[in-house]
């Protein structure tokens, strides 16, 4: 949520800021802002509300600011209603207006987060004179840096690290001070920010995507950690000021994967993405016809040590959850509880020994998902992060990392990066069955070789997307949608539900095929579209029947099931087909259609797929 971008270096920053703050969009904003220092006392502020565009519009792409050091915003409101006024950057001065225009401050900031006990800061700073022109808490956190700096006649580093124990809450700051041109002070607590450097230009960036194009060497800083920018150069510094190091990171995504490149939208471009990030992920798990987790410190010693497994996600990631979960406790024989990392981290959690919490965050930097891998690791819980990420928060923090090879992920609405995670859970999945003994060599090898195929049986599906597209603006205006499965497919048709709702704002539910007779089925009336998953050929009589009831209430049937089953065909008015894979895995397939059925949908009522209304593609506040 919110991105941040800063620049300083040798040339005009406001390009490259704006150009920063387009490739964060995906993160979802209400307005946007630019500060930029031109070796002055002054700093030119300028705030737009609504898209970036307005902001581009207003400053003639960045070149009508001049200075070679800015930072840059796109806000997502928390405290304080979307307006300019509101809008980042924020300033010292006690202005009356918006903060706009060259405006003499001195210190200037942007800010991504929650102060939770910005109030009571507010109130101490009233009494000391300060004046507030916006309703937000990230005014307070620049004006009490402003007042410490003032006080105690101290230097930035000091100045934030007094308020940074002073203040409660998540945060990423960025920073200009008026006595210290070309420069940028960044600090943050539990929300994301990384540090670019090349040659004589400096970056920062709330995620990779925004400073790709101009580096790829890059710096994670810590928690409660402040860093200074200068052209060229960063330095590091802890809570008492004490320069610390830090290792530097190379990037190794292809610039182009955050691109369109010639796709209308990006979600659209990363479905047939898919192959692709499932196959590099695959890769990475298994060497030579083995999978191999030692790298993550998953020796067969650790797996098969584990007595049970409980996994915290949020959104689609939580669908992985529910699909590893019926994965697990069949291949592996062990007990998996899933959770929503939300509940998880605010209720008394009773725990066994032996136990692994398994986080799964594409960004690696989910507030809840964070909070529940903390508390985790202060009970002793060991804990595996599966993530998209290397060197974001999650990764550092937990005892084993599994990396999802997907590439930076620009949509709001996930797609490869799900494909990607359930292959990671596969290769744990399978590997802790033969290590514990459940499964022989001949099945071992069976299932790599079912694994390996995935990749292609997606490409097979994309290539019937035409069937998709016309059913999907056949429906693009109901006004609600059903979606049930039984076992692995009630893990599928959650996920197909929250795509179709995200992207196209229809209201759907998904439900377990077996609890309509338990009040869902009073909503089923004429015409209305019920989704059926039946991949699970146990479970497929079932659920057939469950639609069959549907059917006779008046709704119109979808069926969703893999090449064999045409019997399905009696009973649906539409069906799709899958190719066939063995049960565990079919989740990578079946999911595939659901995608393009919510895509297409938003496409067909002219909606914006990419940054729907109200969401952000990483949420790092509560």
């Amino acid at each position: 949520m919110c991105g941040i971008v800063g620049y300083t270096g040798t040339q005009q920053a406001a390009p490259v800021l704006l150009d920063g703050l387009a490739r964060l969009e995906y993160r979802g904003y209400d307005s946007a802002g630019l500060a930029v220092r031109n070796g002055s006392d002054l700093a030119e502020v300028v705030k737009s509300t609504g898209k970036l565009r307005g902001l581009i519009e207003k400053t003639d792409g960045g070149r009508s600011l001049a200075g070679t050091c800015g930072i840059g915003h796109t806000r997502w409101a928390t405290h304080g209603e979307p307006s300019q006024t509101n809008a980042h950057p924020h300033v010292s001065g006690n202005c009356s207006g918006s903060g706009s225009g060259l405006v003499e401050s001195e210190v200037t900031g942007v800010h991504n987060g929650i102060i939770e006990n910005y109030l009571e800061l507010k109130e101490k700073l009233s009494r000391h004179g300060y004046q507030f022109y916006s309703d937000t808490d990230t005014e307070v956190v620049v004006k009490l840096i402003d007042y410490y700096y003032k006080k105690y006649k101290i230097g930035p580093v000091d100045a934030i690290n007094r308020t940074l124990v002073r203040i409660r809450g998540t945060y990423a700051l960025a920073l200009m001070f008026r006595d210290y041109p070309g420069e940028i002070y960044a600090a943050r607590k539990d929300a994301p920010m990384i540090i670019g450097i090349d040659g004589s230009e400096s970056y920062l960036a709330s995620d990779v995507p925004a400073i790709l194009n101009y580096t790829r060497t890059v710096y994670y800083i810590g928690n409660l950690q402040i860093a200074q920018l200068r052209p060229g150069e960063v330095h590091f510094f802890d809570l008492n000021g004490d320069e610390i190091q830090l290792e530097s990171t190379q990037i190794t995504w292809d610039a182009k994967s955050a691109e369109k490149n010639g796709f209308e939208h990006f979600m659209i471009k990363e479905i047939y993405e898919q192959p692709a990030a499932v196959r590099d992920t695959l890769t990475s798990l298994v060497t030579e016809g083995r999978i191999t987790l030692e790298a993550a410190g998953l020796s067969d010693e650790v797996l098969r040590g584990i007595s049970s497994v409980r996994i915290a996600a949020c959104g689609s990631a939580w669908h992985v959850g529910m699909a590893a979960q019926y994965i697990l406790e069949d291949l592996a024989e062990i007990p998996v509880r899933v959770e929503l990392a939300s509940e998880y981290r605010y209720r008394k959690v009773l725990h066994v020994d032996g136990e692994l919490l398994v986080v799964i965050s594409q960004s690696g930097e989910t507030a809840d998902s964070l909070a529940a891998l903390r508390k985790a690791k202060d009970l002793g819980i060991r804990t595996l992060a599966i993530v998209n990420v290397v060197g974001s928060t999650i990764a550092r923090e937990a005892d084993h990392v599994l990396y999802t090879h997907a590439g930076p992920e620009i949509a709001v609405a996930t797609t490869k990066a799900f494909s990607a995670q359930l292959a990671a859970i596969y290769c744990f999945a399978v590997q802790a069955a033969y290590v514990r003994g459940l499964i022989d060599s001949d099945q071992y090898d069976g299932y790599l070789r079912e694994l390996a195929s995935i990749p292609d049986k997606i490409e097979r599906i994309l290539e019937e997307k035409e069937r998709i597209q016309w059913f999907a603006a056949k429906y693009a205006n109901a006004r609600d949608i059903f979606f049930i499965g039984r076992g692995l497919d009630y893990a599928i048709s959650l996920e197909g539900s929250l795509k179709l709702k995200e992207i196209s704002y229809v209201h759907s539910e998904a439900y377990a095929a077996g609890e309509l007779k338990h009040g869902t089925i009073s909503l089923i009336e004429d015409n209305l579209l019920v989704i059926g998953v039946l991949t699970q050929k146990d479970l497929f009589e079932k659920t057939i029947s469950n639609m069959a009831e549907c059917k006779a209430r008046g709704a119109f049937l979808m069926a969703l099931t893999s090449y064999g089953n045409y019997s399905v065909e009696d009973s649906a008015n539409f069906t799709v087909y899958v190719p066939k894979t063995d049960p565990h895995f079919m989740a990578s397939l079946a999911v595939v259609p659901l995608q393009l059925f919510g895509y297409y949908s938003g496409v067909a009522r002219g909606l914006d797929v990419d940054k729907p209304r109200n969401l952000a593609k990483s949420v790092t506040v509560e």
